[in-house]
């Protein structure tokens, strides 16, 4: 074998690895050349032109030692003329001429003596020869190292030509002396220093590398072009009339001043004609040069209002600012930003400067134009990417700086690209500055992770509305807290749940430190439900989370084993914070007013009364063994029949025992084991594993313990409307259901969607009540996507569209619990804004109308266009409400549209109803992470969650919010902060009922049946009908005088007559639309069963009511918002196992976990 290492020569040293690192040194006899780079350079040439013209700071010494040296010039001829004696004549004596003093001194005759020979001193001609001399250098030097080649263009410069004629007579005279005190303009070197001014401040500009403002400049042009043109009118009319009147500098002065300001008194005029050619000539050139002057500087000035100009630095160090970052301003982004900002007392001394790339419109200019915000609001049209703008706008100094997407965009992808290079500029001009982004997409959101804080649209949208499907009207809920409100909309309305929904929605969330607060500073070394409810029970406040001194993150609800500290910092719901609250002690009157209730019944039992008398009877502790399913009630005492008292309620303990708590019902369950599940489970796939998902479809997802399969699904098993080998099903009916569907019908399935599902399949949401997921996409999904959903059971996806009616009936329509509707990214922009949501709204209203028991959920780009839904042309009670929504905004109110029958019921949604969200987060800024907890977007150990519960026949006993807030803290830890309610309104409100008056209509049959149904109601409930006012006679006469209906003029027989027939007509276009349905399930291969069993509940409103007063009674059919805490906190140390104690804490129902 052949050594190849024998074959191969070596290398020369010079191409030695170590020659290559240290340099071949050894090397001496190569023929290498060292070549030098840029030897142009080192000529003499373009040393001086280094020097003299691109060097900016020694370009700026010469240019002002130019100007300086002009100057000087125009102050040497002030002083000669001082100096000078035209009587002398001293030039005719040297020049041996007869040169007279002309005494008599005749009109028409010029003496041209004095005004071509002047008296100058050896001295002053000595300096004015030296500055001639630099200044003739100096030019012949600038012009030579700035040739180009065309010797003319140099030459017939006005510059090179004025400094010609004021140098070159002074270096001829020292060569001819006789020729000394010949005249010189040398005042023309005035114009000479001007255009060295102008050079000096560009070089100025560069040498700072800073551009200063334009309008600057171009009035720095004008006053200097001004009082050149004076300086010269003055000089030469006092040089021309030393053979005139012979008049002094004064007198120029004010000759000149006189004329050109057009007053022309007459006393002080010019005699001889070359004067008076010499002030023709001024004028004329005044009024060609002034007129461009002041026309670019008005061209300037519109500029810059258009530009909005510069924020003043003395104000920004002095005052407070924050700078408002946006890609176009429209004006509901503004009215939302400025009335949310300014809503806080502490932040009116605030200035806001808005940056906007856009030329400011119309609207947003005449509402800068009012008073009340022309002072604090400043528009500055340029970039956030631009280092010159972010100056201009001071960002370094500002308090906070807020960048928000532009969600109108078509391509959301490239606005939050923008989005995201904003933040950056921002980050890299003015690191310390507080970042508050906006972004649209949650697959973007790691790239601003350095922001403060951060919403991301998508991420909330989702969220909100897959809590509003088990939570109802959650976007209602969230959107109310987040809005800035004194609770004081609506209160003089005859409607008592306007009164009441308009008093709640001023509550909003606050915080003090517990041992700083009078609300909570007695609760120190108490549990935090204890606290809780006592604060609620004192004070009305609804306490729900606190926030350790040396810990970041927020519990909600820590439940009964939390011990408040005195560091800790308190955040609770109220219409007002602490400090803004007055506190009355009123012990003695409350004694008195004791002694002289009168109650009504039972049912009308103060609620201070109710707990006072907790002390006089004997107490019923709940039996906290574990019980089996028996449905969400609160459960009477076992004992509380039998004795024939009034049943009690177990009170709150100070510290969590162990045998107060119903721990097994949320950790263990003996009626349903996991481990073995029953048959019925393993027939409907029930055996569902917890953990976390395993693929996240983007970076930044907060993981959450979900119900996931123990194998993914097929891909093909996805598609709800085909088969496949593994399913041959091919529509929502065959899969056979227990629970009814959630539909979303979204354009296409974004990273967004992800939100979506996850609480949805959260670990304390019980398997039972697990909803099947439908997504009804216009767009096929994408594989990264369905590789997310694939680990959660019972979703599924089908390409479709809600325009089609075939699609909904194979999606399931019929037996959907609710059906979301995303508003589509394709149509969120239009040639007219509002014109946006056209598509949803009609879509949506189809959907109302052919699927009218169908619970739909909506999001709109505009929350102005939520009137449109569900809309009814000729309902008088809308009408009503659409006055109402017009006067509360006369009155200045933010949330004009919340008494909209859909945004109350939380049918309809806005996602920029959440940008408060942000803008409330500089003045509270745990608002994001406290939203985020409600909604399930991120999961903190510890921290409890959003859910609710319904109040039935069995639980009115507890009778009002108080009691029932008792009872969840000293049974489950649940913390109750609201209560959703609907009621029936005793007037339809369809077509057919418009012109029935309330007498007629109470004769009618279909309403006897209402008030029968209404009577049995009450009587379960209430011994008094009045506790519902909705549309009773005098809110009946408040609608229609709002609505100005006409007075009736049939009777009684023609109303009845003609109710009749628009029943009539009504049902025919009902039994239309169902059958068309019909038709189109039966072409299908669907069953109409279960269509048929659709109701129309048309005929109802609902509300929130945010933290009610304590006395507040409970209704049948309420929902409650409850914080629960989180079952994991109460897993036992002595478990087996943690994965057996958690399936034991999942395993429970969430309904038999709030049987109390």
């Amino acid at each position: 074998m052949v050594d190849l290492d024998s074959e191969v020569p070596p290398l020369p040293p010079r191409y030695r690895f170590r020659d290559l690192l240290l340099g071949d040194q050894g090397w001496q006899s190569d023929d290498r050349v060292q070549v030098e780079f840029y030897m142009n350079e080192n000529t003499f040439k373009e040393r001086l032109k280094l020097f003299f013209i691109k060097n900016q700071r020694s370009s700026l010494r010469i240019r002002l030692f130019n100007f300086s040296l002009k100057l000087l010039s125009c102050f040497l001829y002030i002083v000669r003329v001082l100096l000078d004696d035209p009587t002398q004549g001293l030039g005719c004596k040297e020049l041996n001429r007869s040169c007279s003093t002309n005494q008599n001194y005749t009109p028409g005759t010029i003496d041209w003596s004095p005004i071509i020979w002047v008296n100058r001193s050896l001295p002053l001609w000595g300096l004015q020869v030296s500055v001639a001399v630099i200044s003739l250098f100096e030019t012949l030097l600038l012009s030579y190292l700035s040739y180009k080649g065309n010797i003319w263009e140099q030459i017939l410069r006005i510059p090179f030509l004025l400094e010609i004629i004021n140098a070159v007579p002074f270096i001829i005279t020292i060569f001819w002396p006789v020729l000394r005190n010949l005249f010189i303009p040398v005042f023309l070197n005035c114009w000479l220093a001007k255009h060295a001014l102008e050079n000096m401040i560009n070089d100025l500009h560069r040498a700072i590398q800073r551009t200063q403002s334009a309008m600057f400049n171009q009035v720095l042009i004008l006053i200097s072009t001004l009082l050149c043109l004076i300086f010269t009118c003055i000089c030469g009319i006092q040089h021309l009339e030393r053979a005139g009147n012979r008049l002094t500098l004064f007198d120029s002065l004010y000759f000149c001043i006189v004329t050109f300001s057009t007053v022309g008194f007459g006393d002080v005029t010019p005699k001889i004609w070359p004067s008076k050619l010499l002030v023709v000539i001024m004028i004329c050139v005044a009024l060609v040069v002034l007129p461009i002057q002041f026309e670019q500087l008005a061209y300037l000035w519109m500029e810059r209002q258009k530009s909005g100009g510069n924020y003043s630095r003395y104000r920004a160090q002095t005052e407070k600012h924050v700078v408002l970052c946006v890609s176009s301003l429209k004006i509901d982004l503004l009215m939302d930003f400025l009335n949310e900002f300014y809503a806080h007392p502490r932040l009116q001394d605030y200035y806001v400067v808005i940056l906007c790339p856009t030329e400011m419109d119309a609207q947003v200019r005449r509402v800068l134009q009012i008073p009340m915000w022309s002072q604090r609001v400043i528009y500055l049209q340029g970039s956030a990417l631009k280092d010159q703008d972010l100056l201009r706008a001071k960002m370094d100094d500002a308090e906070a700086c807020f960048i928000l997407s532009s969600r109108c965009e078509v391509d959301r992808t490239a606005a939050d690209h923008q989005t995201i290079l904003r933040a950056w500029a921002v980050k890299d001009f003015a690191p310390n500055c507080p970042l508050y982004v906006q972004i649209l997409k949650p697959e973007n959101k790691f790239h601003i992770k350095f922001a403060d804080h951060v919403v991301c649209e998508e991420e909330f949208k989702y969220a909100m509305l897959a809590l509003n499907c088990i939570c109802p009207a959650t976007s209602t809920l969230i959107t109310l807290l987040v809005h800035t409100s004194r609770g004081q909309e609506c209160q003089q309305s005859p409607e008592q749940w306007q009164k009441m929904y308009g008093r709640c929605s001023g509550n909003e969330v606050y915080h003090i430190n517990l041992e700083e607060s009078t609300f909570f500073a007695e609760y120190e070394g108490k549990s935090f439900t204890y606290a809780s409810f006592h604060a609620h029970k004192k004070f009305g406040v609804c306490l729900i989370g606190v926030r350790k001194e040396d810990n970041k993150n927020i519990l909600l609800n820590p439940g009964p084993r939390y011990i408040m500290s005195s560091t800790d910092i308190c955040f609770y719901i109220n219409i007002t914070k602490e400090e803004n609250s007055a506190f009355k002690k009123q012990e003695k009157h409350r004694k008195n007013h004791e002694s002289k209730l009168s109650y009504h019944g039972a049912s009308r039992l103060p609620v201070h009364s109710i707990i006072a008398s907790m002390g006089t009877v004997a107490i019923d502790l709940q039996d906290t063994g574990c019980r089996a399913s028996s449905g969400a009630t609160l459960a009477l005492p076992p004992d509380g029949g039998k004795e024939g008292r009034r049943p009690s309620i177990a009170p709150v303990l100070e510290v969590a025992d162990s045998s107060s708590l119903q721990t097994c019902d949320l950790l263990s369950d003996q009626s349903e084991d996991e481990t073995t599940p029953s048959d019925d489970e393993v027939s409907a796939g029930l055996e569902y594993a917890k953990g976390y998902p395993p693929y996240s479809p983007y970076i930044g997802s907060s993981p959450t313990f979900c119900h996931l399969l123990h194998e993914k699904v097929p891909f093909c098993c996805l598609r709800l409307d085909k088969g496949c080998q593994h399913n041959y099903y091919e529509d929502a009916k065959a899969y056979g259901f227990k629970n009814k569907l959630i539909i979303v019908a979204a354009e296409t399935a974004g990273n967004g969607l992800y939100n979506f599902i996850v609480p949805l399949r959260a670990y304390y949401r019980p398997k039972k009540e697990l909803n099947p997921i439908v997504l009804l996409l216009d767009n096929p999904p994408d594989m990264h996507f369905l590789d997310a959903i694939c680990w959660f059971p019972m979703v599924y996806y089908m390409v479709g569209s809600i325009d089609n009616l075939d699609d909904l009936l194979r999606c399931g329509v019929t037996f959907a619990a609710n059906m979301v509707v995303v508003d589509k990214e394709s149509t969120m922009s239009a040639e007219e804004d509002y014109m946006a949501d056209a598509k949803t709204i009609v879509n949506v209203q189809t959907l109302f109308r052919l699927f009218s028991s169908l619970s739909i959920i909506t999001e709109l780009t505009h929350p102005a266009n939520m009137r449109f839904m569900q809309f009814r042309a000729k309902d008088c009670y809308s009408l009503a409400l659409s006055k109402l929504e017009k006067k509360e905004r006369e009155k200045g109110s933010n949330l004009a549209f919340m008494f909209r029958l859909p945004f109350a019921a939380g049918r309809v949604f806005s996602i920029s109803m959440l940008d408060t969200l942000l803008y409330q987060s500089f003045v509270k800024d745990y608002m994001i992470s406290i939203t985020r907890l409600l909604l399930g977007l991120d999961t903190t150990p510890g921290s409890g969650f959003l859910c609710s519960m319904k109040i039935t026949e069995e639980d009115l006993w507890i009778r009002t919010y108080a009691r029932l807030y008792q009872k969840l803290c000293s049974s489950t830890g649940d913390i109750p902060i609201g209560v959703y309610r609907t009621e029936s309104q005793k007037l339809s409100t369809s077509e057919s009922q418009i012109s029935i008056s309330v007498e007629e209509w109470e004769d009618t049959k279909d309403t006897k049946e209402q008030f029968s149904y209404r009577g049995n109601h009450r009587n379960s409930t209430s011994s008094d009908q009045s506790d519902h006012p909705l549309l009773r006679r005098k809110s009946m006469q408040w609608a229609r005088r709002l609505s100005r209906r006409a007075p009736r003029h049939s009777g009684k027989t023609a109303e009845k007559i003609n109710q009749q027939r628009m029943n009539l007509y009504r049902r025919s276009e009902r039994q239309e639309l169902a059958e068309l349905v019909k038709n189109r399930m039966k072409h299908l291969g669907l069953s109409p069963a279960g269509y048929d069993e659709m109701n129309d509940h048309q005929n109802t409103l609902s509300y929130i009511l945010i933290n009610p007063s304590p006395d507040t009674r409970l209704e049948l059919n309420d929902i409650v918002y409850l914080i629960r805490p989180d079952p994991l906190t109460y897993v036992p140390n002595a478990a087996p196992s943690r994965k057996d104690s958690f399936c034991n804490t999942v395993g429970q129902d969430t309904r038999e976990e709030t049987q109390l």
